[in-house]
């Protein structure tokens, strides 16, 4: 089992896990040869959220050498606080560096599986810098990753591209105050309404003229035209909804760091399904799929 890649985008490779950080204290990390997989699966103490996301090896690392005897595909299990924090390291060495380098590359230490990282650059007074920080991973068995399945929802009801999830996350903040519970609301004419009640206040925040994209999730790509089968089939101004918890909504918010583009398709009373773009929705260099779990409340 071989594995070594530089990482030439690690702002971006840190964004990613900062955002999964904020969800899941450990995740599982496969690689192939063609795609990084990024899975986090539901846990009861986080709100039953599960990640499951697929990010172009071009986007993130150059000179990849991956090989392994399961097909050339290898998993690894880690925390995400320390892979984070390696990541900062490596990214922000004391000292500006010229030339830098930073390796990435499977190994042992003392019998531990690591996934090391090394940077190595100049120091403005020209004298070489080497900075290493190992992680601790536990290799995953292909057994054990075939049986890690993403979760099946039925066809969602809506498609709609959110405003700036910087934007949520300042409104969301807010209701957070008000109820620990959100309401989720959306139609196929552009309208997404975000609203607490409780037995004291109701409180309702609109946003219009947003875009209702074809979704593929099959291929993670959407297009900006409807479907005529769709459009004949419903009324583009019904509402499906879905109560989630807010503390999961604000958690998934925290991925504003990484994304211009946010496609959410809402499976009404079931689940809400968040792709997140890696950098521009054009360029797609990879998509986090957030799933979060409806709350189930008879009245709703």
């Amino acid at each position: 089992m071989r594995f070594r890649a530089e990482v030439e985008h690690a702002n971006t490779f840190s964004r990613i896990i900062q955002s999964i950080n904020k969800l899941q204290s450990r995740c599982t990390i496969k690689f192939t040869e063609d795609e990084m997989h990024i899975i986090c699966l539901a846990d009861a103490n986080e709100g039953n959220v599960q990640i499951w996301s697929q990010v172009r090896i071009a986007s993130i690392f150059s000179e990849y050498r991956i090989q392994s005897n399961a097909n050339n595909n290898i998993t690894i299990r880690l925390s995400t606080d320390a892979l984070l924090g390696a990541l900062h390291s490596v990214s922000n060495p004391s000292g500006p560096l010229s030339e830098t380098m930073i390796v990435m590359k499977l190994a042992k230490k003392s019998d531990q599986a690591v996934l090391s990282f090394e940077i190595t650059g100049f120091s403005k007074n020209g004298k070489p810098v080497r900075v290493s920080h190992d992680v601790r991973i536990e290799v995953v068995r292909p057994a054990e990753v075939d049986a890690m399945k993403e979760p099946m929802c039925p066809e969602p009801d809506v498609h709609v591209i959110l405003p700036p999830l910087s934007k949520l996350r300042t409104v969301v903040e807010k209701l957070r105050s008000l109820s620990d519970v959100i309401k989720f609301q959306a139609n196929n004419s552009g309208k997404l309404t975000l609203s607490v009640s409780t037995d004291s206040v109701k409180m309702d925040v609109d946003w219009n003229g947003l875009s209702n994209p074809t979704y593929d999730r099959s291929t993670s790509s959407q297009s900006q035209e409807t479907n005529p089968s769709q459009t004949q089939r419903r009324d583009p101004n019904k509402k499906f909804g879905i109560l989630v918890s807010i503390k999961s909504f604000l958690k998934f918010l925290n991925s504003y760091v990484l994304s211009s583009t946010t496609i959410a398709c809402l499976c009404q009373n079931h689940c809400l399904i968040l792709y997140v773009y890696i950098g521009e929705q054009a360029d797609n260099g990879g998509v986090l799929t957030f799933f979060i779990p409806a709350m189930i409340d008879d009245d709703f």
